[in-house]
């Protein structure tokens, strides 16, 4: 299934904050990556993160803003300090561009397992420019 295309950008590179978080490249301006997948289903743009461990009321912050979703979460340790621990602890974010269609008054947002899922309504089509006759 084909994703939309993504919205337009005043920046060079549409993706780069993307880019910029995606495990290849490892810069991180601040906390840990969210790893996330994204797909089509039922006319709504879908996004998963991993978030295990995390109290969805109080650890996580979901925001639309400028064609861009922006998911942020805070993991603390609830146990004293292990011998060995792999875990991810701290904040964590991930930002993604939303496609050009995507209807930002229609966001739901769903915690389980700890997976977040939040999904985001399509319009039918995208709006195209329109002539503007200039008057005199």
């Amino acid at each position: 299934m084909n994703l939309p295309e993504r919205r337009e950008s005043k920046l060079p590179f549409p993706e780069l904050f993307e880019w910029m978080e995606s495990p290849m490249f490892g810069f991180r301006p601040f906390g840990q990556i969210v790893r996330v997948e994204d797909y089509i289903a039922d006319g709504r743009y879908v996004v998963r993160a991993e978030l295990p461990g995390i109290d969805p009321d109080k650890d996580v912050e979901v925001t639309v803003h400028g064609g861009m979703l922006h998911i942020r979460a805070e993991k603390t340790r609830k146990t004293s300090e292990p011998h060995r621990s792999e875990f991810a602890y701290g904040s964590l974010s991930r930002t993604v561009t939303l496609p050009a269609t995507a209807r930002t008054d229609d966001v739901k947002a769903v915690y389980k397992d700890g997976v977040l899922e939040v999904s985001v309504g399509l319009a039918e089509e995208k709006e195209e420019g329109r002539r503007i006759t200039v008057e005199r």
